[in-house]
């Protein structure tokens, strides 16, 4: 949890500037932790999907199934100074600039899965060059710390679009870790 808020307090420092690459970038990051998405799902999100008055997503997940997932206020924030700056974007490249998607680069283009790798890789790698994070990584902590915090693991589930519980069950090996720890440290006869 340490990294995260590090990691996170990093990128507001770099997007106060203002720089339009910034700025999305952390509307991405923001947007990848808060709702647990995938690459392909967080690349295919559309304006009209994103809803932050209700701090929404729709979210197109494998075999196009659609789910409904929360968006935090941090991302919601992060989101709000984005759209800003891509209208920006948009007014200078006139009819050019792609009006659907969410996420643009910098002509005006839906950003590509490998332009959104390059970017959290290199976020990821500043903050801590040797851990192998990756974009899956915010998706791994994102359920992780939900179930951490005690959420229903059918809950969770709905929230990742996973078909199976099973797949779910992958992120309760942290938390039962965890529990091992509480129950040791709190029961009397552990």
């Amino acid at each position: 949890m340490r990294f995260l808020h590090t990691f996170f307090k990093a990128l507001q420092t770099r997007a106060s500037e203002g720089k339009f690459q910034d700025v999305r970038n952390l509307a991405i990051l923001e947007l990848f932790y808060s709702a647990g998405l995938r690459l392909s799902e967080l690349r295919g999100v559309n304006r009209q999907d994103l809803d932050l008055l209700a701090g929404l997503v729709k979210v197109r997940g494998k075999a196009r199934k659609e789910r409904i997932v929360p968006v935090g206020d941090h991302a919601q924030l992060a989101l709000r100074e984005y759209e800003r700056v891509r209208d920006m974007l948009c007014a200078k490249l006139g009819p050019k600039a792609d009006r659907t998607a969410v996420f643009l680069n910098l002509r005006g283009k839906r950003i590509s899965v490998r332009g959104i790798q390059q970017e959290v890789s290199k976020w990821l790698h500043q903050v801590d060059e040797g851990a192998g994070l990756s974009t899956h990584s915010l998706r791994h902590s994102f359920a992780t710390h939900l179930l951490d915090a005690g959420a229903d693991l059918r809950a969770v589930q709905e929230l990742l679009g996973h078909a199976s519980i099973s797949t779910t069950q992958i992120y309760t090996h942290t938390s039962v870790e965890r529990l091992k720890q509480v129950y040791k440290k709190a029961h009397p006869r552990a």
